[in-house]
């Protein structure tokens, strides 16, 4: 019997024209497209990037990720999902399980792979890369992520307050991801040495409502909450620029 195929997509940060050629003939070709979204809401920004590359006909399975920490509700949800992708690639049937930027990337599709791998050998998994929002964010805004022998960190703004100072204290440029809930911490912890040359806050990159933000004095101001989909890019100031 033909093994089915789930391809792990990565649709880039939110503009349609983003997607990678591979990712656009796999969504077009598959049987299922497998879009994640939040409990919180009926709407999902990955399935609405790719509509205009999903064919008639196509079946399209919404699967439900709630927004928690608590680990014992994520891995429930986790192998419910990885349960219904199984039971709908069968007899050949392929699949796309569809993420915003990159598959192996702070995504959901890191844990449902895992469960697959171990229990569902008879699903062959392949990943498609997709362009990630710090590298969106970095093209939008003009901001180098490094040079020569600089180093560069991707780091979540979840992470406890001393755990990121640190990181931040060994790197020369930095993409925070996922700045949302801590971002008043991060804001005061890069603002407090004097240290960072070039910053800049994105939010809902290549996506509607997006806002950019330059410089830390300016990103300082910020008042609300940013939206789940929101970043900040840093780079530390250089005694020598010249490379």
């Amino acid at each position: 019997m033909k093994k089915s195929i789930l391809y792990g997509v990565g649709i880039g940060p939110g503009d349609p024209e983003l997607l990678t050629i591979k990712a656009i003939r796999i969504i077009k070709d598959v049987d299922t497209i497998f879009a994640p979204f939040s409990t919180k809401n009926e709407y999902s920004v990955a399935l609405n990037i790719i509509s205009p590359y999903i064919k008639e006909g196509t079946e399209v399975i919404r699967l439900q990720f709630p927004m928690t920490r608590d680990k014992a509700v994520l891995q429930n949800a986790w192998k419910r999902n990885a349960e219904k992708i199984a039971s709908h690639l069968n007899n050949g049937r392929n699949g796309a399980f569809i993420t915003l930027g990159d598959p192996m990337t702070y995504s959901t599709f890191g844990y449902i792979e895992q469960i697959l791998r171990r229990s569902y050998k008879e699903i062959d998994i392949e990943i498609v890369p997709g362009i990630t929002s710090y590298h969106a964010a970095a093209a939008t805004s003009k901001i180098v992520l490094a040079k020569a022998d600089e180093s560069f960190a991707v780091i979540s703004g979840t992470m406890e307050k001393e755990r990121l100072k640190g990181i931040l204290s060994q790197i020369d440029s930095a993409a925070i991801l996922k700045v949302y809930k801590n971002y008043k911490e991060i804001i005061e912890l890069i603002s407090k040495d004097g240290l960072i040359k070039e910053c800049v806050f994105v939010s809902k990159c290549g996506l509607m409502g997006e806002k950019i933000i330059c410089g830390t004095e300016d990103i300082k101001k910020l008042k609300e909450v940013p939206p789940y989909l929101s970043l900040i890019i840093l780079r530390k100031e250089k005694k020598d620029e010249d490379y």
